[in-house]
C-alpha cells in the first residue's frame, strides 16, 4: 500500500486508479478536475466545497446533516416539468415518456443547425461533442434496446460511441472513436433509432415490461439477466441527461460563434 505524505502531486494525472477506501487527510483538490469518478460511501469531513460543481447520478447526499437530494429533484422538476413524466411505471407510462424525448430533441437540433459544422464536433470542458453525443446515443438504443431487449443479431451500428470507460477490446461493439460524420448523417441513424423505439413502445405491454430479458454474448450490456422496465429506462435516462448537456453546451459554443 502506498503512502504519500508531505507530497506535492499538483498537476498529476490519475487514469484508470484505484482508490477505493484510501484515506485523505489536509488534502487539496482545488482546481482538480473529476471525471467518472465514483464516490459512494465516501465521508468528507471539514472540507471546503466554495464554487464546487457537481454533475451526474446523486442519491441520498447529505450536506451538514441534510439529505439534499429531494431539493435538488423537486428544483429540476420546477425548472423541467415535463420531467416528471420519465419516471414510468407502467407501459402507458413508458409510451408518454418517449414522446417526451422525441419532442424535447426538436429545439436542441435546431440549435445545433445554427451552429457551423465544425463546431458540433468540438468538445466544451472536456465533454463530449455534439456529433460524439449523438453516436452515444445510437449506441444506447442499441445496446439497450436493440440488443437487450429485441435481441438483434446485429445490433451495433459502425457509428455507436461507447462510453469512454468501456473495453476498447470489445469487439462485440464498434469503437471508432476518430470518426466524424456530418449531422445530416447522424440525424438520419438517429431518425432510425427513434423509429425504432418508438415502435417498441407501441407495443409495449405491462406485462413484457416485468419480465426479464437474458443478454448474451459480446456486445453491451454485459451478458446476464436485466428487468425489461430497466433497460427501458437506461434509454430514458440516457437520452434526457445527455441532451440536457448537449443543450448547455451548443449554447456555450453559440456565444463562441
Amino acid at each position: 500500500m502506498s503512502d504519500f505524505t508531505d507530497v506535492d502531486l499538483g498537476g498529476s494525472s490519475f487514469m484508470r486508479v484505484g482508490l477505493s477506501r484510501s484515506r485523505f487527510e489536509r488534502v487539496d483538490l482545488s482546481g482538480a478536475r473529476m471525471r467518472n469518478v465514483y464516490l459512494t460511501g465516501a465521508r468528507l469531513r471539514g472540507v471546503d466545497m466554495t464554487d464546487l460543481e457537481l454533475d451526474g447520478l446523486v442519491r441520498n447526499l447529505t450536506v451538514n446533516g441534510v439529505d439534499v437530494t429531494p431539493f435538488v429533484e423537486a428544483e429540476l422538476d420546477r425548472r423541467y416539468p415535463e420531467r416528471a413524466k420519465l419516471r414510468p411505471t407502467d407501459a402507458d407510462g413508458f409510451r408518454e415518456a418517449w414522446g417526451v424525448i422525441e419532442a424535447s430533441w426538436a429545439s436542441t437540433v435546431a440549435l445545433a443547425r445554427s451552429l457551423p459544422p465544425e463546431q458540433l464536433h468540438e468538445r466544451v470542458d472536456d465533454e463530449w461533442s455534439f456529433i460524439e453525443t449523438l453516436r452515444h446515443l445510437v449506441f444506447v438504443v442499441d445496446g439497450w434496446a436493440k440488443h437487450a431487449v429485441l435481441h438483434d443479431p446485429s445490433p451495433f451500428d459502425p457509428l455507436g460511441l461507447p462510453h469512454d470507460e468501456h473495453d476498447p477490446n470489445d469487439h462485440g461493439v464498434p469503437n471508432d472513436r476518430t470518426a466524424r460524420p456530418t449531422l445530416e448523417r447522424l440525424l438520419a441513424l438517429r431518425g432510425d433509432r427513434m423509429a425504432e423505439m418508438r415502435a417498441l413502445f407501441a407495443g409495449l405491454t405491462d406485462e413484457h415490461l416485468a419480465s426479464d430479458t437474458d443478454v448474451t454474448g459480446p456486445g453491451y450490456p454485459p451478458p446476464g439477466r436485466y428487468e425489461v422496465r430497466r433497460c427501458l429506462r437506461a434509454v430514458i435516462h440516457e437520452e434526457w441527461e445527455h441532451r440536457l448537456i448537449a443543450e448547455r453546451d451548443l449554447r456555450v459554443l453559440q456565444g463562441r460563434h
